[in-house]
């Protein structure tokens, strides 16, 4: 049965107790802020809503992401920034014994996280790691990429931070880990045991034991809210570990890859931007010609193609979403060309 966006009876902001808030496309792009999130996000916590920053970079330690998010004006906390390579740490201790040792291709966080998790860090393959931990880092060189895929032919246990195509600069869009990971991949022919990363929901569940060790009572996952710019990395995580989610149009995503979005990458909610969080979440209704129906808004299928009253309304694009996923898991074959071209300015 195909599920459809949600709605609230209260803004997000107290709907939901814990916020699992992605970084890149949603807070920062690179240095830069992204427009709103900073108010919206000190608003969401006066409401009673817990932050937490769950990052599938690997290459930053928690207090210099920190320190970022204070310069925009936020009070943070560096246990509230769960990145890749925290995730991966703890994931890589509970699948080796203490001590165990453990070649590292990433930057000198991921390499920290593993020694204070109890493995021994070994240099190279000669050394005969028991696994192979691989992160994003811009200074890796071929010979490091070489030297992991020579362990992991050696039956190196093969573990990653994340595995993102990409990842949003200030100038564009960029290699991420996963790029470098295909690399090594390729070489050797083994997939990774296991990502810490999103779209795998081990870093919602890893976050919220880790603001559980902070003295605060575990939130369930019904309570919490999952965050992201990204159908294939934040959404689909949530999906997977039985969060709702919230996509954002400040990054990655788009209206039409949201109306074309296959079931596992659908959200619970769409927001143009965080600004949404202090807001009552509209849900889409069903009429009986079949239109569907959100507050002022409507679209519906007709001739192979989804049609919406105003491609600059939010609530436009809800009610395409729902008409476009209504289509699509009833046979019918959705393209670009098929869904109506809405049109958001960012900043507005």
């Amino acid at each position: 049965m195909t599920r459809f966006l949600k709605g609230t009876d209260r803004p997000l902001a107290q709907a939901y107790q814990l916020a699992l808030l992605d970084l890149d496309g949603v807070v920062y792009r690179g240095k830069n802020p992204v427009e709103y999130a900073a108010d919206s996000i000190r608003a969401a916590e006066q409401a009673g809503m817990t932050i937490e920053y769950t990052t599938n970079n690997s290459s930053r330690f928690q207090h210099v992401v920190a320190d970022q998010l204070k310069g925009f004006g936020l009070d943070v906390e560096p246990w509230q920034v769960i990145t890749s390579s925290v995730v991966a740490a703890r994931m890589v201790a509970k699948a080796l014994p203490e001590g165990a040792r453990v070649q590292v291709l990433g930057a000198e966080h991921l390499r920290e996280e593993v020694r204070h998790n109890g493995l021994t860090i070994v240099d190279g393959p000669e050394a005969h790691p028991e696994a192979v931990i691989q992160g994003w880092y811009p200074q890796m060189t071929w010979q490091m990429m070489a030297d992991a895929a020579f362990a992991v032919e050696a039956g190196a246990a093969y573990f990653v931070t994340n595995r993102d195509l990409t990842i949003p600069r200030e100038l564009g869009i960029a290699p991420g880990c996963g790029s470098m990971i295909n690399a090594v991949v390729t070489a050797t022919g083994v997939e990774p045991v296991a990502s810490a990363g999103k779209p795998e929901s081990y870093m919602y569940d890893e976050a919220r034991e880790l603001n559980a060790a902070e003295g605060h009572d575990l939130v369930p996952k019904e309570s919490s809210l999952a965050i992201g710019d990204r159908l294939d990395t934040d959404i689909e995580a949530g999906n997977r570990g039985g969060y709702d989610s919230l996509a954002v149009l400040t990054g990655v995503t788009n209206p039409t890859e949201l109306m074309l979005a296959p079931a596992h990458l659908r959200p619970t909610f769409v927001a143009q931007d965080l600004r949404e969080l202090a807001n009552i979440q509209p849900e889409p209704v069903r009429a009986e010609d079949g239109t569907w129906e959100c507050r002022n808004a409507c679209a519906w299928f007709e001739n192979g193609a989804v049609h919406a009253s105003d491609t600059t309304s939010m609530d436009a694009l809800r009610a395409a979403m729902c008409a476009a996923w209504e289509a699509e898991d009833k046979g019918a074959m959705l393209e670009p060309s098929t869904v109506p071209a809405f049109e958001f300015r960012r900043g507005q």
